[in-house]
């Protein structure tokens, strides 16, 4: 069910960065780069609208298994092995219309350096899709699991971790990850919360009413107060027009 609602309003935003994209360009195809993207549960479908589609991820188990989904649905998606610090080496500078980058900057050495990477490799204006772990979030979900001296950690901890058993390197807050993507080199637009209240209610009643639990999470997404505090931010960001560095193109 978490993987329902999840792909229910990220992709929704993802149709209106494709939709934007290629209406702007004047051409139906983007080229897309998967960051990251592991077995290709965003790459391949991307693919099958008929975009050119390129997935790095640094586990050459993913990649077979994204070789082998890509085949089963008769699309084809390039596999580069790599982390989302080396896609300046992997790809060519201002080749790419949108990144995808979800699940990534919490695990990287240097997210910065990975957002400026991704800048690297797309045109200017193009789009990046950032889906990160929300600390606000993880210290909603210690309390209630009554854990209430690491919540209060996670809140005062600038990593957003909870203690040294914490298996998520680093965690956001809206206002951090805004910060690291400006920093980067990014304009930030559209910001929405993904799972709000799937992890929250009963796994009975989720169950009992997917739908109903999905169309909430679609109102929620970009409720002022309520994306803050959803499991992930899902982030749209545009690379700056004016921005410039080693191999970019104006």
């Amino acid at each position: 069910m978490r993987d329902a609602t999840r792909r229910a309003v990220v992709w929704e935003a993802l149709r209106a960065v494709l939709a934007d994209r290629t209406a702007a360009l004047g051409r139906e195809t983007l080229d897309i780069v998967d960051a990251g993207g592991g077995t290709g549960g965003f790459a391949v479908p991307l693919a099958s609208l008929g975009h050119v589609v390129t997935v790095v991820d640094p586990t050459p188990d993913s990649l077979a298994a994204l070789e082998r989904r890509a085949a089963e649905t008769g699309v084809g998606v390039k596999g580069l092995q790599g982390d989302a610090a080396d896609l300046g080496d992997l790809l060519e500078p201002g080749s790419a219309d949108l990144v995808v980058c979800h699940s990534v900057l919490e695990y990287v050495e240097d997210p910065e350096g990975a957002l400026r990477a991704v800048a690297g490799i797309l045109r200017p204006g193009g789009v990046v899709s950032v889906l990160a772990a929300n600390s606000v979030a993880a210290a909603v979900h210690r309390s209630l699991a009554g854990h209430f001296d690491e919540a209060r950690r996670v809140l005062s901890d600038p990593s957003g971790r909870w203690g040294d058993r914490d298996p998520t390197p680093r965690r956001f807050s809206r206002e951090t990850l805004a910060a690291l993507l400006g920093a980067a080199g990014f304009a930030v637009g559209e910001v929405h919360g993904v799972r709000i209240f799937a992890d929250l209610v009963p796994g009975m009643l989720a169950e009992s009413d997917p739908d109903g639990l999905v169309a909430l999470e679609r109102a929620a997404a970009t409720h002022p107060v309520l994306r803050d505090v959803a499991t992930q931010i899902h982030v749209i960001a545009y690379r700056e027009q004016t921005r410039t560095g080693a191999g970019e193109r104006e």
